[in-house]
């Protein structure tokens, strides 16, 4: 084989965690981001370059009201004129239910893959685990990989949620690289969504044998100046959104079947680099006219915006929300968790499309009776080294009264207040729970229901915390005040 056939260029193009950021915005003066720039960005590139191929790490649905209006549908229609070479679920595909997701799979005029969601009584997979591409003389082989955090959201699905598990992402990817090393796979590349550091675990697990070349992930929004190399294999992941595109032009050695060569990086998405599809621009156009009339009321103006800037640290628009809900239901705390503020600012004006985008889900509200010192085996849970490590499943926002002082490096909670008094192992507190925290509360809190009830049975106080939220913030004169002081204070760990 002579140079000219034994290296081939290759150009994967990759988005994660798009979550319905289908609009471009104004930053700085510059129109940024939106998929009707995306879309012309990847024309741009499949006119310019031979072999191109592009790629969703999942996690399109959720964050949006063209999204959530339509359960999903509008999505899937947006996506298929992205026209992507194959897709993996993300855990938020599964938002509206696993039903409703294996029917708008049907939908989709693109593969959707993945290799680790299995039925548990026969071992069957939901999805097609792979998908082979040949371009350009080679065959490319994609692995799709879900996040074990599936398993926590399809608790709230009463139908089927208990039916399904996931399988060691290791094991089913080495079943797959060996059941086809025998028609000789050109590149190999893992479709992941089960966060950036995940990756990094993955591909230290896997025998080199296998071939992998390539981590293409998502789930943990980790937006790269570089690619990660772990056990021979490139990790990417492009940040969260349509505001940038990831682009791996890649030297692919057909001989050895591994990477010769590669320049990888994030392309921001600007009309500066990215022209405009017009037909994509009129398909937004139409559906976000549909959704404006009735999304577009304004419900109220705060005296100043409120941020979400960071998920694993307290935040003024993670107050504002775990505030209104324990003064509607009257609980000493709300435990709110910070994955289900979707969006990382509110205010000052507020619409009802505000509303729903940054506070989405309809989760019941559980309460349950917790000792002091209950909560305070709860806090040492959540606190745990695995939060600040990027390994922990979830962080938590405190309600307005409660102050924490944790010292990471005694791993001790030095102080621990409730309406300035410090709290008492032995005094009872009404606390509050989302569904999802509460159907998986000894894995997010270290205790099980059983421990916990022995101070009285669990109830369910809301059967809405959307409705909850969105009724007192529409009605209620009165309001936290912002900005608050840390309601949780961490002493980093010293390096």
């Amino acid at each position: 084989m002579n140079n000219e056939d034994r290296y081939k260029k290759l150009t994967l193009l990759h988005s994660n965690d798009m979550h319905g950021d289908f609009l471009a915005e104004e930053v700085d003066n510059k129109l940024v981001g939106g998929v009707s720039m995306l879309s012309g960005y990847i024309s741009k590139v499949k006119s310019e370059e031979e072999n191109v191929l592009y790629c969703i790490a999942g996690d399109m649905f959720r964050g949006s009201v063209i999204d959530s209006e339509s359960r999903g549908f509008s999505t899937i229609e947006i996506v298929n004129m992205l026209a992507p070479d194959v897709v993996t679920i993300g855990n938020h595909e599964t938002d509206y239910g696993l039903p409703h997701l294996l029917f708008i799979e049907k939908c989709a005029k693109f593969p959707i893959i993945n290799a680790n969601l299995i039925i548990k009584m026969n071992g069957a997979r939901l999805f097609k685990p792979y998908h082979i591409i040949e371009i350009g003389g080679m065959k490319i082989l994609f692995i799709g990989i879900l996040t074990e955090d599936i398993i926590s959201q399809t608790k709230n699905d009463s139908i089927i949620g208990g039916l399904v598990d996931i399988q060691s992402a290791a094991k089913e990817i080495s079943r797959i690289c060996n059941a086809f090393n025998g028609i000789d796979i050109d590149f190999t590349v893992l479709l992941t969504h089960i966060g950036f550091e995940n990756d990094k675990v993955l591909a230290a697990e896997l025998d080199p044998a296998l071939g992998v070349d390539v981590i293409i992930g998502g789930h943990s929004h980790t937006l790269l100046e570089k690619p990660e190399k772990v056990n021979d294999i490139l990790i990417v992941q492009a940040g969260v959104g349509t505001d940038q595109i990831g682009r791996f032009d890649i030297v692919v050695d057909t001989d050895t079947n591994s990477v010769a060569s590669y320049d990888w990086k994030c392309i921001p998405i600007t009309p500066e680099t990215c022209p405009v599809d017009h037909k994509m621009e009129e398909l937004i156009n139409e559906l976000k006219s549909q959704t404006d009339m009735k999304y577009g009321r304004i419900v109220r103006r705060l005296k100043c915006e409120l941020h979400h800037e960071d998920r694993f640290k307290q935040t003024t628009l993670g107050s504002f929300i775990a505030d209104i809900i324990k003064r509607a239901l009257n609980v000493d705390l709300m435990m709110l968790t910070s994955g289900s503020i979707r969006s990382d600012s509110l205010g000052p004006v507020i619409t009802y499309k505000d509303l729903i985008e940054v506070f989405p889900y309809e989760n019941k509200i559980y309460e349950l009776n917790m000792s002091g010192k209950q909560l305070k085996q709860m806090f040492y849970h959540i606190y745990r080294e695995d939060t600040w490590n990027g390994i922990a499943h979830e962080f938590y926002q405190l309600s307005e009264g409660w102050f924490i002082y944790y010292d990471r490096d005694k791993k001790l909670i030095t102080r621990m207040d409730y309406n300035g008094v410090t709290v008492d192992d032995e005094k009872i507190y009404k606390v509050a729970f989302l569904s999802y925290d509460f159907l998986n509360f000894e894995e997010f809190f270290g205790l099980t229901i059983k421990d916990v009830e022995v101070n009285g049975k669990a109830r369910v106080i809301s059967t809405s915390s959307t409705e909850t939220f969105y009724e007192y913030l529409d009605s209620e004169e009165s309001l936290p005040y912002y900005p608050v002081e840390d309601r949780f204070v961490l002493i980093k760990k010293e390096s």
